[in-house]
C-alpha cells in the first residue's frame, strides 16, 4: 500500500505562485511515475503533470506548460508542483497520484489540496 499526502494550497492572486507538495509513503520502492491532476467546479478531473520516477521525464497539459514545473525528490518520496504567474482559470481541487511499476494508471491517490486565484 501506498499513502499520498498533498499540502501547499490556499488562495493567491492571479499572477502569483504557490508550490504543492506530496509526501508518499509505504511501498515506494515501486514508483513508476507520479502525477498531478486537479479538478475546478462542475468540471471533470484533467491532468496537469507528470514525472517519472527514474530517469525525471516530464510532461505537461498545454494550458500549464512554462508556468508549472513538477520535479521530485526520491530522497524524500515526494513530488512537487511549483506553479508560476497562476490564473483564475488554474482554481481547482489538485490531486497527486502514483503510479506503480506494475500497474497500467495511477492505482493511488491523495485527498486533494484546493487552489484558490483570485482576479
Amino acid at each position: 500500500q501506498v499513502q499520498l499526502v498533498e499540502s501547499g494550497g490556499g488562495l493567491v492572486q492571479a499572477g502569483g505562485s504557490l508550490r504543492l507538495s506530496c509526501a508518499a509513503s509505504g511501498r515506494t520502492f515501486s514508483v513508476y511515475a507520479m502525477g498531478w491532476f486537479r479538478q475546478a467546479p462542475g468540471k471533470e478531473r484533467e491532468f496537469v503533470a507528470r514525472i517519472m520516477w527514474n530517469g525525471g521525464n516530464t510532461y505537461y497539459t498545454d494550458s500549464v506548460k512554462g508556468r508549472f514545473t513538477i520535479s521530485r525528490d526520491n530522497a524524500k518520496n515526494t513530488v512537487y508542483l511549483q506553479m508560476n504567474s497562476l490564473k483564475p482559470e488554474d482554481t481547482a481541487v489538485y490531486y497527486c497520484a502514483l503510479q506503480e511499476r506494475s500497474s497500467v494508471g495511477y492505482g493511488y491517490w491523495g485527498q486533494g489540496t484546493l487552489v484558490t486565484v483570485s482576479p
